[in-house]
């Protein structure tokens, strides 16, 4: 896999999620954070006021540890080519979180794609795995939205100078999705697409539980850094749609609350994307000279070194525990 070329780390955020999906012109989605993978909570997913709501797939985002991180071993799973299924292999650094949600788009048929994914969709469907993942890297479209989401950042890091004793923590997007009536977890670092089993609409959820808590399982010595994002149908057409049936006064005042709760959170969503993307070098250079000014900055700087080195050394010993805690086992 090439290295990360111009593509960008952006955050495993419903926020951030949920706007790249609308910049891709995709209409009626939004992404929810996944708190818990208990049924009550996955079955509030599916239903919201008596009426079912797809979900169209799942992103699990976790600490990846090697290539071998597959659910191929699973008991059901299917490792046969499946053409039914859009799997593209992931060529190139940083693109996984686009990658992710482009897997469940492209392989949901009730979703409204827009014309530029679904002409993307339909140029590139007969290519094989690697062309795909090629054509996704080299689409002006998908960077330019990707890269939409990079912090402000004047300075240019040599990665080839970082501490070789200290690497940095390296995470992975895959998703699950249900596709014509089987359970696929997609993984563009993975030689294809991975069956785990048949499954309907209504039980999907149900399916996938076992697999990502297996998955986490593998980890829990060592790693506690997990998130779960959710595709679904974006939740004020749900409640819009419920306000134009025959339902009493009370159940109407409520979903006139729960729509206006839905734009508040639209609205913190854009003011923290925004933030995310500001320069704020020219209020940290201020601060650091008023500091000065003020005869204060040796005194911060000396209390930041104890920080960092204190929180090395919990690293270290964490780190050193959790090896000890898997050489046992």
């Amino acid at each position: 896999m090439a290295d990360a070329g111009d593509w960008c780390l952006i955050e495993s955020d419903p926020g951030v999620f949920t706007e790249l999906i609308k910049k891709f012109n995709v209409g009626g989605i939004q992404v929810e954070e996944v708190w818990s993978l208990d049924s009550q909570t996955m079955e509030e997913l599916k239903h919201v006021f008596q009426a079912w709501q797809p979900v169209h797939g799942l992103i699990f985002l976790f600490k990846w540890q090697g290539i071998n991180g597959s659910s191929g071993s699973h008991p059901d799973a299917d490792l046969s080519i499946d053409d039914t299924v859009y799997f593209a292999k992931q060529v190139i650094n940083n693109a996984c979180a686009t990658q992710a949600i482009l897997s469940i788009l492209l392989n949901c048929p009730s979703i409204d794609l827009g014309p530029d994914l679904q002409q993307f969709k339909e140029f590139t469907k007969e290519f094989d795995p690697y062309y795909k993942g090629l054509a996704i890297t080299n689409s002006e479209l998908l960077r330019s939205v990707h890269n939409s989401f990079s912090r402000s950042d004047p300075f240019i890091i040599d990665s080839s100078e970082s501490s070789s004793t200290e690497k940095e923590d390296i995470f992975h997007f895959i998703s699950y999705v249900p596709v014509h009536g089987a359970l696929y977890e997609l993984d563009g670092l993975s030689n294809g697409p991975v069956n785990l089993g048949p499954c309907t609409d209504d039980d999907w959820l149900e399916k996938v539980r076992p697999v990502i808590q297996e998955r986490m399982a593998r980890y829990a010595s060592a790693e506690i850094r997990f998130n779960l994002l959710a595709l679904i149908k974006n939740r004020e057409d749900v409640y819009r749609t419920r306000l134009e049936t025959d339902i009493s006064l009370e159940e109407r005042e409520e979903l006139l609350h729960k729509i206006e709760l839905e734009n508040i959170k639209f609205k913190r969503y854009e003011r923290e994307n925004s933030l995310r993307k500001h320069n704020f070098i020219p209020l940290i250079y201020n601060i650091i000279r008023v500091l000065a000014q003020r005869g204060e900055l040796d005194a911060r700087i000396e209390h930041a070194k104890k920080e960092v080195a204190k929180r090395r050394k919990e690293r270290a010993e964490k780190k050193k525990n959790a090896e000890a805690s898997g050489s046992k086992n």
